[in-house]
């Protein structure tokens, strides 16, 4: 955001307490009273634990800062992290924004001021890829040199790395923690390298030797491993709460998940689903399952309606999450591996208590070609195609995840990858023996799109894994 986007208007001057009970809507500009007559005006927040803490955008005394204010019984200890936190990193000739205030507002706040740094991002808004790394590689060195102080950043992510005119810095003082022993430094690493998609795994050499410091592979890996499942456990939980990310309501008779951002522009499909696919395209009218294509919020959408055939169906699947719940959590599992499908973008299971009846799933349409449509049996793909399917056969393989139901027409060709679809058996298996087997049925299915002995099937029965 530039120095010319800040609004320099007056704003009405609000308690600390207004704001703990704000929650996530704090009226926008606000402006605090600060000790010895200084005045501190928020005009945008870029984060937001409601009832907890505030980080955005301010005027402090009429100049540009980045502000964290901490509210709440416990804002003086989280305040004081923060300020040695990012002391710690200035003593340590560590690259971080200048502080430019530090102290408790207050009885139940605590205002931490840096520098604004105007046109600054973050790694994680980069988005860097494995085919151009280097901002990544830059993370990993800067990520050496914290280590190599005896330093920590406890929640290690690239939100935390901030690229400005060319530098990169380390922000969030709260996370900084002295810690010099090998095992501390190398499962920090080993959170770091999960936070990246597994399509970076294969540049692990290139990022150790950015980071610049021995390990021991096998140690790393296990490591590495362990974290990623835990940040996807962590992740797949938030879907279904309420949270930044997600609108979660929970009542006696219906359970509702969908993308906060969404969910003003699908209020009317969320309160009527029957009507609006009623008034969209028929995809599919099947027994236990109806797809439309509509139109809703301004974006071509795709409703996937659970029925229940009779009451035996009904009893049968009503202790059970739903397969639009199950759909829900495997577009967010493969979401967070890199993997392509359709934005996931509500669910929604009507209830008695705990009893589950129908249920919806809601997702963004994809104009991509069906490989059913777009591959010619009597030729090998073209070579971005290959690619493509090469790729993702191998991560899915390594991932020990099946699709369940791979029919060529659960496969789509768009923009340059192969985009899955129709995920209500998707599983990511725990045994190798379930793994197995399950391979096998994929891969058996997707061979027999195509005539035994055509080009295309031969050349896939070559490179998919076995």
């Amino acid at each position: 955001m530039s120095s010319s986007q800040v609004d320099h208007g007056a704003a009405p001057v609000v308690s600390l307490e207004s704001l703990r009970q704000a929650g996530r809507e704090p009226s926008l500009p606000f402006a605090l009273t600060l000790p010895e007559g200084g005045r501190l005006e928020f005009t945008r927040l870029l984060r937001l634990l409601p009832g907890k803490r505030l980080a955005g955008l301010a005027l402090w005394n009429g100049q540009p800062a980045f502000a964290k204010l901490f509210v709440g019984a416990d804002a003086r200890r989280y305040g004081e992290r923060e300020r040695a936190g990012l002391a710690a990193l200035a003593t340590a000739n560590l690259p971080t924004p200048d502080l430019r205030f530090a102290g408790p507002i207050g009885e139940c706040g605590y205002l931490v001021l840096t520098a604004f740094l105007d046109g600054a991002a973050t790694l994680k808004e980069q988005q860097s890829t494995p085919r151009e790394p280097q901002p990544v590689l830059s993370a990993m060195h800067l990520l050496g040199r914290l280590h190599g102080a005896g330093l920590v950043q406890q929640d290690p992510h690239f939100g935390n790395f901030l690229l400005y005119r060319g530098q990169l810095l380390l922000i969030d003082g709260d996370g900084v923690r002295a810690d010099a022993s090998a095992s501390g430094q190398l499962a920090n690493l080993a959170r770091l390298l999960a936070e990246m998609e597994p399509a970076w795994d294969g540049l692990r050499q290139e990022l150790l030797q950015g980071w610049g410091r021995q390990v021991d592979a096998n140690a790393l890996e296990s490591a590495v491993a362990a974290a990623r499942q835990r940040r996807l456990r962590r992740f797949l939980t938030k879907t279904v709460r309420d949270c930044s990310r997600f609108v979660v309501h929970k009542e006696f008779r219906r359970f509702t998940a969908v993308l906060r951002e969404q969910w003003p522009a699908l209020q009317s499909l969320l309160s009527a689903p029957d009507a609006a696919m009623a008034s969209g395209e028929c995809l599919k009218d099947g027994g236990t399952c109806t797809v439309a294509a509509i139109e809703a919020g301004g974006q071509r959408l795709v409703v996937k309606r659970y029925n229940l055939k009779h009451w035996r169906h009904a009893l049968s699947r009503a202790w059970r999450p739903s397969r639009a719940w199950h759909s829900w959590q495997a577009a967010y599992r493969l979401h967070f591996y890199g993997i392509a499908t359709p934005r996931a973008l509500a669910l929604i299971e009507e209830r008695r208590g705990a009893l589950r009846g129908r249920a919806f799933f809601i997702a963004e349409h994809c104009p991509g070609i069906s490989l059913r449509d777009l591959l010619d049996s009597a030729q090998e793909p073209e070579p971005a195609i290959q690619q493509a399917l090469h790729e993702l056969f191998q991560l899915l393989h390594r991932l020990h995840i099946t699709h369940g139901d791979l029919k060529a027409s659960n496969l789509l060709w768009h923009d340059g990858r192969i985009v899955l679809i129709d995920l209500d058996a998707l599983t990511e298996h725990r045994s190798q023996s379930s793994f197995v087997h399950a391979w096998r049925r994929d891969r058996t299915r997707l061979l027999r799109n195509w005539p035994t002995d055509s080009t295309l099937a031969q050349w896939l029965e070559r490179v998919l894994p076995g």
